[in-house]
Parts: structure tokens; sequence; C-alpha cells
């Protein structure tokens, strides 16, 4: 009989929209931060310069990433979490641990600069995911490692501080255990502390309470704490259905705080209007099913929460993103996967999609076996 081949690729569908969300963010970058890249370092594709380098470097990881062993990951798992867990402390090292705007998030490392909290949100997925391949999540015991894991990564990135990364994180491991069998009464038990925290966390900081309080009323702080969020109702109000065209942005001109970042979405609703948005949504929704489908045909149940794991840290971490720049949630700073401005960023979640890619792969290989055999 003869041997069935495996493609190359195996869910080209799968890499077509993560390729296309990343090209789209390359132009997208240059249309948001041209000016202001000018204006500050005089080169108006600094930050798209450093954005296709990071490109480059993501293909290879997400090809690295999609001939990795499910074994060989299931058994580093811990390893990985464990180094993670190092960086997010390293960060607070002086001379290695580089501040901006308030916060210390990314380690010096000399050529660049790296933010460990990208990389401790798919190592905690992968962490999970092997222990819920061993043992389900129905009892409140059979979670404690988990629960131990996602404490310290949380508290280290609370420390930086980064608030929404630590939210993003904690939906994501919640969503995760609740695939993996948690029930309704374990839920309520972690469900008390969390909610009491998030209070004395808003308090604890004032800059928090007061984007509180601009997302409640934002024009009542209109050259302050609201400015950020008045300026991208402007973006996407002005963009109506088809937008005022590619590289017509007035919000880049340094109306909109972190344009090419963070507030992304703002600039490509004003550019490319309602229409733009939907392609963009779209987009992240055939990515997100890609890797719902790959869950659910994996060939076992490590893969499966892997598979299941990234699909959600993108879902949330897009939605909360549009939700952000929309008005829909208070402001804070998250970034949109594969399409804001960060090296970081588009790496790890790259190479987050060569793991789903792998995955695909190993589960036709299985299949094409059990139909020669």
């Amino acid at each position: 009989m003869a041997e069935r081949k495996t493609p190359l690729i195996a869910d080209k569908i799968l890499l077509v929209s993560a390729l296309t969300l990343a090209l789209l963010g390359i132009v997208m970058q240059y249309s948001a931060s041209s000016y202001t890249a000018l204006q500050q370092t005089g080169d108006e594709f600094f930050y798209v310069k450093k954005q296709l380098l990071a490109l480059v470097v993501a293909l290879v990881a997400a090809f690295g990433a999609s001939r990795l062993k499910a074994e060989y990951l299931k058994k580093i798992s811990l390893a990985l979490l464990a180094f993670s867990v190092v960086l997010l402390a390293l960060v607070f090292v002086p001379g290695l641990g580089v501040e901006k705007y308030g916060a210390t998030r990314w380690i010096n490392l000399g050529f660049t600069t790296f933010q460990p909290s990208e990389l401790a949100k798919f190592s905690l997925v992968i962490f999970i995911a092997a222990r819920l391949s061993q043992r389900s999540s129905q009892r409140f015991r059979d979670m404690i490692q988990i629960l131990i894991a996602t404490l310290a990564v949380c508290a280290l990135v609370m420390l930086e501080p980064n608030m929404s990364i630590t939210v993003c994180i904690g939906l994501c491991v919640l969503l995760m255990l609740f695939i993996g069998g948690c029930g309704i009464k374990q839920f309520a038990v972690m469900a008390i502390p969390v909610a009491a925290a998030v209070p004395l966390l808003i308090v604890a900081e004032p800059y928090r309470l007061k984007r509180l309080l601009a997302f409640l009323d934002p024009w009542a702080s209109p050259l302050g704490e609201g400015y950020q969020l008045i300026q991208s109702y402007y973006a996407l109000g002005s963009g109506g259905w088809f937008g005022l065209g590619l590289f017509n942005s007035r919000q880049k001109y340094m109306f909109l705080p972190f344009a090419e970042s963070d507030f992304i979405f703002s600039v490509i609703g004003e550019e490319l209007g309602l229409i733009g948005c939907i392609f963009v949504i779209s987009l992240f929704c055939i990515l997100i099913w890609r890797g719902i489908v790959i869950a659910m045909r994996a060939k076992d149940r490590f893969q499966t929460y892997v598979a299941a794991g990234v699909s959600i840290v993108i879902a949330v971490q897009t939605l909360l993103n549009i939700a952000v720049v929309s008005g829909s949630v208070p402001p804070t700073g998250l970034p949109m996967p594969f399409i804001s401005s960060g090296g970081s960023s588009l790496v790890v979640f790259a190479a987050a999609t060569g793991l789903l890619e792998g995955i695909a792969r190993n589960s036709q290989i299985q299949q094409s076996f059990h139909k020669m055999y």
C-alpha cells in the first residue's frame, strides 16, 4: 500500500489568517506611527523596521514550534514555566529591567528588549494543559498546582505593574479550568477571593481609580485620564462605514497616544471604517475557529488542551483590546495580537500559532495511519 504523505502545511487556513493579520499589522503600524516616528527619531519607518525584523524572527519561531514533538513539550512544561517565572523576576533587577511609562515590564537584551509576560501567558497554558491531561479539574485538590502557578505568574505581572495582562491571564486560566471539568462550586470558591481582590487592587494604585472614573465619564477629564478614550472615540466615529482611506488617519498626528500599539484598532476603524473592522475581526474569528477545530481533532488530551488554551489566549486578548478601544471596559494597555507594534508579542503569538500547526499535523499523521491500517 502506498505511503500517505502529510502536507508541509497541515492547516493552510490557520497560517494564511495569521500571516494576513501580521502583514496588515505592518501596514497599519506604518500608517499609525509614521508621523510620530518622524518627529521622535527622524525616520518615519523606525517602528516598521523593528516590526519587520520581529516578523522574520516570528516566522522562524513559528516554524520551530510547529516541529516540536508533543511528548517533549509536555515533558518540559514545568521547566518552561519556571523559566518564564525567572524572566518575570529579572525585570526587577537593576540594569536588566527597563522602565517605560511608570512600569517595568521589559528585559534589556542589549540589542533589543523582551517582555517576559508575553511568554509567561503561553508557558502557563502549556503547564495547565500538561496537568489537565493527567487529572481533570473536577476536584479542587486537582487544581492546586495550577492555582499556585497562576498565582505566582499573576503576582509578578502585577508587581510590574500590568493589571491588563493579569486580567487576561486570569480569564484564560478560568476558561481552561472550565473545559477541564471545573464545576460551579469550584468556580464559586475561586470567584470570592478574586472579586474581593479587584477593588483592593484598584484602590491600591490611584491611577487605576482614575482610569475607572475616566471610563465611566471620560469627558469629566478630557485632558487627563479621559483623553485617550475620547481620542479613540473620535477615530472610530469618524471612520464611518468605509473609513477615511488608508494612511489618511487624523488621530495619528500625536492626538491618539499609543496609536501604533494598544490603540491601533482605533486607527483601523478611522482609516478602513466599520467594514475594515469587520474584516479584521473576521480574520481573528477564522484563526480562533481553526484553533478550536485543531483542538477537537487532536490525538491526545494534552494537545487538545494546548490548542484550546492557545485559542483562548488569542480570543481573550483580542476581545479585551477591542473592548478597551471601544470604551466597553476601563482603558488599559493590552496589545492586539499580531497587529499591534511589539516584537515580543508578535514572536510569541507566532510561535503559539506554530504549536497549533504542529498539533494539526500530528492529527493528520494519525488519521493517515488509521486509513492505511
